[in-house]
């Protein structure tokens, strides 16, 4: 009897001593295989860019190859939902956009993925600035004098987009709804052809991101009256802040990170999260993003994480209702 109570006794240590090391096995080995970055859009564009950077680091630092499979369509949904349905173990993970998480969800009444529910973020890799520009006909140095003008010329000014939905989209609604002004919204596909309209003098306006716009802007094309950020451009030193210009509540940002499945064990969830710490305090990763125009945060709390990510929401919550936008 004595010797059945004490094997009993022993088998039960053996089991719980097994529990209790199971998650720290797992993170010790965690990556013993390829690890797979899912990004949304075709190869070749600045977010494949980006995941490679990302791929890259993440590879050295975890001493584990890391690839990019590139899942574009569906306004990322086709990515965005295979993430969510991929094995939640840490090797399947997502380059996710603002557009894919926060505005889809508020666009369309019918998606694959639900961003709260399926997916989790890991880290915000960067924040891109939107830059108000407008075409040298256009008679405003200044958001004020735009605004004046506006409001002088209700509906006669035109504002240009990469397409209906997205962030450089709803910039201009935002400004709309905010200044009171009244705007043509022309939906272009893709930020380029919308861009060569503006240069032409075809449109009058346009709110786009910081890369795109700096070349033009720099050249002496377009005009540049302020940029969607809290605090100036380093790239654009003399041109102010929206906020600046009178208008507190402006505030854009086109941001990308990293995400994975919304039921990652902790244990994988705290390594990739502190291999990109490291990436985000890295002098070479950020210079190497710096320089194709991706402006590096600095690494946050997962509390942090969420609340940027949830002012966000609601910030473009307020915008998509106001203008009873909706792409179903």
């Amino acid at each position: 009897m004595r010797f059945r109570v004490h094997a009993a006794l022993v088998s039960g240590l053996v089991i719980t001593a097994m529990a209790v090391t199971a998650p720290l096995a797992r993170a010790a080995e965690y990556p013993t295989r390829v690890i797979k970055l899912v990004v949304p859009y075709a190869a070749g564009g600045p977010t494949d860019v980006l995941a490679r950077l990302v791929a890259d680091y993440l590879g050295r630092d975890l001493k584990q190859t890391t690839i990019v499979e590139n899942k574009p369509g569906a306004q990322g949904a086709i990515a965005a939902e295979a993430v969510a349905r991929a094995e939640p173990d840490g090797y399947t993970l997502f380059v996710t956009a603002a557009s894919i998480m926060v505005l889809n969800p508020l666009l369309y009444k019918k998606l694959s993925y639900d961003p709260q529910r399926d997916l989790r973020m890991l880290t915000v890799v960067t924040d891109l600035p939107v830059v108000m520009e407008v075409h040298p006909s256009v008679p405003a140095k200044t958001v004020k004098e735009f605004v004046a003008y506006a409001k002088a010329n209700p509906g006669k000014l035109n504002f240009g987009s990469a397409g209906t939905g997205g962030t450089i989209h709803l910039a201009g609604e935002m400004f709309k709804q905010i200044a009171g002004v009244e705007m043509t919204h022309v939906p272009y596909k893709g930020a380029g052809p919308a861009l060569t309209d503006l240069l032409s003098g075809n449109i009058q306006v346009m709110f786009d991101t910081l890369s795109t716009a700096l070349p033009p802007v720099k050249a002496g094309l377009l005009r540049p009256l302020g940029v969607s950020s809290k605090e100036r451009s380093p790239d654009l030193p003399d041109v102010p802040t929206v906020i600046e210009s009178g208008y507190p509540d402006y505030q854009v940002g086109v941001w990308f990170g990293l995400a994975g499945s919304s039921k990652l064990p902790d244990d994988v969830v705290k390594t990739v999260m502190a291999s990109m710490d490291r990436a985000l305090n890295d002098t070479a990763f950020r210079a190497s993003l710096e320089k194709i125009g991706f402006p590096v945060l600095r690494p946050k709390t997962v509390k942090e994480i969420n609340e940027f990510v949830d002012e966000d929401r609601a910030r473009w919550s307020k915008v998509i209702k106001a203008q009873g936008i909706s792409l179903d």
